[in-house]
Parts: C-alpha cells; structure tokens; sequence
C-alpha cells in the first residue's frame, strides 16, 4: 500500500483526520467504540421510546441524537455514527430482529438459492434512514469533531447471515464456505459491492472517515483471513478511495494478531484499530509507519476505573504517541462502564504532553 501521506501542511484540521493524515499530534485524538450505548442514562432514555433496536437505528433524529450524546457528555474527537452493522443483510432483503438478552436473530443464509434471493434493488431506499441520520449528525457536531461512517467486514457480516446469529466456533459459515466455495464466494461479492456503496453514500452525507469491523477475523486461519478478510477488505476500501480518494478509512480486525502486518500492507487504509492482545511494542515497530494505530486499551480496564486503568493507559500512550495514533479501547465500552470512568480517561488523554 502508499505510504502515509505525511504532509502536515496539507493535513486536515480535525485532529482525528490529522492523525489519519499520518501526524503525530501533542495529544491523540480519543474516541471510544461503542461511546454510545446502554452504559449512559441518556441512551437508555431515548432506548424506551422506540419498540426496536433497529427502529433506534432507522430513526434518524433519535439516531442523530445518541450519536451526538457522548460528543456533548465527554468532547470526544470524533462521532460514530449510531448504527449496527446489520443493517447491510437487512437492506439486501434478509430478515434480521434483536432479541431482547439475545441480540441479533437473521433467518440464515445456508444455500444457492438463498444467495440469489439476496439482492441490491432496493438497497439504497431501505438505508435512506441511516443517510439521513448523517446529515443530521454532520450539522450538529463541533468543528473540531469529525464524523466517522461505519460498516462490516463482509467476513463478518458473512458469520451473521450464515450462522443466523452470534456463534461460539463458525463451524457453520466455514464448513459451508469450505464445501461451497462457488457460492461463498458469491456472497462475498455481493457484501464488498454493497458494503462499499454504503459507505460511499455515507461519505457522501457528510462522513469524514470511515471504519470497517471485522469483529470475528480472529476465527479465521492463515489461508483464510488473506481469503476472506483482506481481500474483501482491499476491494471495498479501493471502490471507495476511487470515489473518494480523500477519504481515510480505519479497519479493526479484531483478533487479527500478526496478520495485521499483512492487511495494513495490502487493503490500502490509514488507519488499524487493534485489540487488547496486540503487543505494544510489535504494533509501534511493524505498523506505525504504515497506518496510524488506533486502541487498544482493554474495555474491562476502563470499566474498572481508578489506578489500574491509569498505569495502562500511560502505557499506551507512551508506546504509541511517537507517531500518528488515536486512542481508543481494543473493543466496545462494556454496559456496565460508570460514565465517570469514561470522563476520567477523555481527561487523561487530554491532558497528555509527551
């Protein structure tokens, strides 16, 4: 892949897109995954107005508003826009509820016959919703707060829609990948062509980076994740960047470990979330000069606050603020995280000086 532009003078004035523009700041920019969500009394008041958790998310001014909810408590760097990565199979005619207590239920994809049923005709419609929550957001935000897009990974979107839900081993999606490589290979098609023409008409209602999960890469072995997680990831970010060449885009292979290395070379991003597991060192070394790291600071140690968060937190920091870097967690703010804790780690990194 290119190198970081490094250019500073040229770098964009949102300290986030800055980051991703390859500089190293005074401070790093700081946002959270999942900063909106069941931990803040806000969220769970605009929660109990709405009967679904997908008709949160195709409300675009309430989806606006707990987008917004965690810029305004903490002065977060940047937004993410408030939305789940399902929505993709939803749009492309597959039928997808949340459970209460149980998450995402999706009527799986386990033949042919269901891929081809799977389709794009009206895709754009059934995500007007979600477009439109971005306009909101982007007229709302603070100047020196950017707005991050979203989507899945289609590996993981892949796991949802053939599992039918959340699994412990994949042995569905990869003994039917395995099996019915023709077909899989299909389905991968389809979600890198829609996955990056979402993200596309996100840019175009006002996102200013984007980031793609690919929450179960940690599942995959070697020959797979080159297969199913970086190519499909290097194809949407090259649809995209042809659209948009100005556009950064992050990608958190979660569970990845060393092949990080691989996908930061090949996929053509800016910026590689990382997870708790990934060693400081080794990701400072071998990635930095490449992307700009984002993390990875462990969820479970910001729910539990105090002096044990601090010590790694400096860590982090010390091992990461050499080069272009965005603090963040190595996955999603755990429900049962005090919002002070929150507050207590934005004030740390703000108050960062190498």
């Amino acid at each position: 892949m290119e190198a970081l532009q490094r250019n500073h003078s040229k770098a964009p004035a949102k300290p986030l897109l800055r980051a991703l523009a390859g500089e190293r700041l005074n401070r790093p920019p700081v946002w959270l995954m999942r900063q909106a969500g069941r931990y803040l009394p806000e969220y769970r008041a605009v929660r109990q107005r709405v009967g679904s958790f997908l008709d949160l998310c195709f409300t675009p001014k309430l989806a606006a508003e707990v987008t917004l909810q965690p810029v305004r408590r903490f002065g977060m760097d940047a937004a993410i826009l408030f939305s789940d990565i399902l929505v993709v199979p939803y749009a492309l005619g597959q039928a997808v509820r949340f459970e209460e207590g149980e998450g995402p239920v999706l009527d799986p994809v386990r033949d042919g016959d269901a891929v081809e049923r799977l389709s794009t005709a009206n895709f754009h419609e059934r995500l007007g919703p979600v477009y439109d929550a971005v306009v909101e957001v982007a007229a709302a935000l603070p100047s020196d707060t950017a707005l991050i897009g979203f989507a899945g990974a289609p590996w993981t979107v892949a796991c949802y829609m053939l599992e039918g839900g959340s699994s412990r081993d994949f042995s569905a999606v990869k003994l039917w990948a395995l099996r019915h490589e023709q077909e899989f290979a299909r389905l991968l098609d389809l979600l890198v062509e829609a996955t990056a023409d979402y993200l596309i008409r996100q840019v175009e209602a006002g996102a200013e980076a984007l980031q793609i999960f690919d929450s179960w890469a940690g599942a995959l072995a070697e020959a797979e994740f080159e297969r199913w997680c970086i190519a499909p990831l290097a194809a949407i970010t090259c649809r995209v960047r042809a659209r948009h060449p100005e556009i950064p885009i992050i990608a958190f292979p979660r569970g990845g470990g060393f092949g990080c290395e691989l996908l930061v070379a090949r996929a053509g991003i800016q910026g590689i979330a990382l997870d708790p597991t990934v060693p400081l060192r080794w990701a400072a070394e071998r990635l930095q000069q490449h992307s700009a790291l984002q993390g990875n600071l462990d969820p479970a140690l910001l729910a539990a606050g105090g002096a044990v968060m601090e010590r790694q937190v400096h860590r982090i920091l010390k091992a990461w603020s050499k080069g272009a870097f965005i603090f963040n967690l190595g996955h999603g703010v755990l429900p049962s995280t005090p919002p002070e804790h929150v507050a207590s780690l934005v004030g740390l990194i703000k108050s960062w000086r190498e």
